[in-house]
């Protein structure tokens, strides 16, 4: 039987060293370390609710500083997201019953809206940092991480769920600790998952910057200085020129990432690709080119790696062989009841509670009355994910699957998908005013903006990880365009489909939240739905029907993963899993 690897020979051919590389590295390092240090020094500047300013300064020379701070809080946000998929992620894959808490309440997680957290949290982190900006920036960061961290956690629980059999076999006949398990298994094999749908989650980050730099909670207007809140205010004040300013400096902002980072991610990436022979053309990067080429990160990483092992030594002390020893099975029964019997009792008391609060609050009728509104919203999610699905799953596999296609359309899908499109929500938003086209029906192409990228980029991952043995198996055996997509591809993609598609509806339902509701100019259209519901009521403090439109949101996500996604999830595992 032939050894299956996790790198390729050309990721290990290490290039000779290059002076100019070395500098490069040095420099980049040392300015990037001076950017964080005089950018992060404005988050602590003093602060208090009374003195806050609702909105900033639209002046285009703060636009760069404002850049910064918005990128600073982006990669804060992304860094958390990692951390938490990484615990969230391998906890509800490897333990049984935990698993049965954690999906669902990621389900719930997912659907709540970026407000919804906002309106809870906001008072509690200026509490905890009285006195300074810090505790609105922290507020502002944990919003930006609620907009990144869900998808990437489903996105890495699902490749642990579908982990080839012999990875998980040799783990298990090795007897590997946890975390020896999870450093030298599991991360590798679902690394290419994970960085794909990291790029696409910071994406989503860009997305809601927005509602997270402007904000409008109980009745109080804060702002941060950022390229959102700056959006915001040009888009108030009516400077379509500012906004389109501001448009200009995010493609530059965008396209720079994708080159310093994402880009040289993805080709790095590849090292971790699970196939039999190498891939025809692998993806480069000018910048991961420099690196490999500079002595510097061997010199910084090299004593780091020989703490591996001491590490592994470490770690194994809090956990034993991934096979531990099985209790009887009476003794597992008794408790799964037990287990299931303390979790009953504590969502019974928290439902109790929740009723109570709206009965005295808003009355239990406003319930019906967003369940009506949630089914508006529900079919523009609906729609979005349906089109988004019949345009984007074949132009994902026709990239995925043409290393030539894909080294020249991933940039560009990576520039798109980051970019964030309510940027652009003021002037789409000047074109339905000027056109007398209903918010009801321009809010659908408005959700669409922000969620389809997810099935565009997990079909494109999908399709790239096609093991090149069946690549070329399907070639010899010269099937037929119909058969090879009916036996090879939608069977091999179909996981990433429904990661894909999963993340895009709960995507989209965020996304109501500031398609629903949109302004320019002093003019405000207002769709029907619950976006709209939960938007207004965050803007004027009603923590009732704030509590009641989340509540709602979440029941429509949760339903529809459950009945639907969810069995997805159970048929991808079952019979198209490698």
């Amino acid at each position: 039987m032939s050894v299956t690897t996790f790198s390729s020979r050309a990721a290990l051919v290490r290039p000779t060293g290059s002076r100019l590389a070395d500098i490069a590295v040095f420099a980049g390092a040392a300015v990037l370390l001076w950017l964080i240090v005089h950018v992060a020094s404005g988050t602590t500047v003093p602060w208090t609710v009374d003195t806050a300013a609702s909105s900033v300064s639209t002046d285009p020379a703060n636009l760069p500083y404002y850049t910064a701070r918005s990128l600073l809080r982006m990669f804060v946000a992304l860094g958390i997201s990692v951390v938490f998929t990484f615990i969230y992620a391998t906890a509800a894959a490897r333990l049984r019953r935990a698993e049965k808490v954690l999906v669902p309440l990621l389900d719930i997680l997912q659907s709540v809206p970026i407000l919804g957290f906002l309106s809870i949290t906001v008072t509690g982190f200026i509490a905890l940092f009285p006195g300074s900006e810090l505790g609105l920036e922290c507020a502002s960061i944990f919003a930006i991480f609620t907009s990144q961290a869900w998808n990437m956690t489903f996105a890495f629980y699902h490749s642990l769920k579908s982990q080839s059999r012999d990875l998980d076999e040799a783990a298990r006949l090795l007897r590997l600790s946890r975390w020896q398990r999870f450093w030298r298994v599991d991360l590798p094999s679902g690394m290419l998952p994970l960085v794909w749908n990291g790029m696409m989650s910071f994406g989503g980050g860009w997305f809601f910057l927005t509602a997270s730099e402007a904000l409008s909670v109980h009745g109080h207007q804060f702002a941060l200085p950022g390229i959102g809140s700056y959006v915001a205010a040009a888009a108030d004040d009516g400077q379509l020129g500012r906004v389109g300013l501001a448009v200009v400096v995010m493609i530059v902002v965008v396209v720079a990432v994708n080159a310093l980072f994402w880009r040289p991610l993805t080709a790095w990436a590849e090292r971790f690709r699970i196939e039999d022979s190498e891939t025809a053309e692998a993806p480069r990067s000018v910048t991961l080119d420099v690196l490999r080429r500079s002595r510097l990160p061997r010199l910084v990483l090299g004593p780091l790696s020989r703490l591996n092992y001491p590490l592994d030594r470490v770690m194994s002390v809090f956990g034993l062989a991934d096979r531990p020893l099985r209790s009887p099975e009476v003794r597992q029964r008794t408790g799964d009841v037990i287990f299931a019997i303390v979790v009953g009792a504590v969502i019974a008391y928290g439902s109790y509670r929740v009723i109570v609060y709206i009965h005295n609050g808003v009355g239990l009728s406003e319930v019906g009355h967003a369940l009506l509104l949630g089914l508006a919203t529900f079919a523009r999610v609906l729609t979005v994910v349906i089109v988004a699905t019949l345009i984007w799953v074949p132009v994902g596999v026709w990239i995925g699957m043409n290393p030539k296609v894909s080294r020249l359309a991933q940039p560009v899908v990576q520039i798109l998908a980051s970019f964030p499109a309510n940027f652009l929500f003021p002037l789409v938003t000047a074109v339905l005013i000027a056109t007398h086209i209903s918010l009801n029906i321009g809010g659908v192409l408005l959700m669409a903006l922000g969620s389809q990228w997810y099935i565009l980029f997990n079909v494109i991952a999908g399709a790239s990880a096609i093991p090149n043995d069946l690549r070329e198996a399907a070639t010899n055996l010269r099937l037929p365009t119909l058969l090879r997509w009916r036996t090879l591809i939608l069977p091999a993609i179909f996981a990433s489909y429904v990661t894909g598609g999963i993340t895009a509806a709960g995507g989209a339902w965020n996304a109501s939240i500031v398609a629903e509701v949109v302004s320019y100019n002093g003019n405000t259209l207002t769709a029907t739905g619950l976006g709209s519901y939960i938007t207004n009521a965050t803007a004027a403090g009603d923590s009732g029907r704030i509590l009641v439109g989340v509540i709602v949101m979440s029941m429509f996500v949760v339903t529809t993963n459950r009945l639907f996604w969810r069995r997805m999830y159970t048929l991808a595992e079952n019979r198209y899993s490698l």
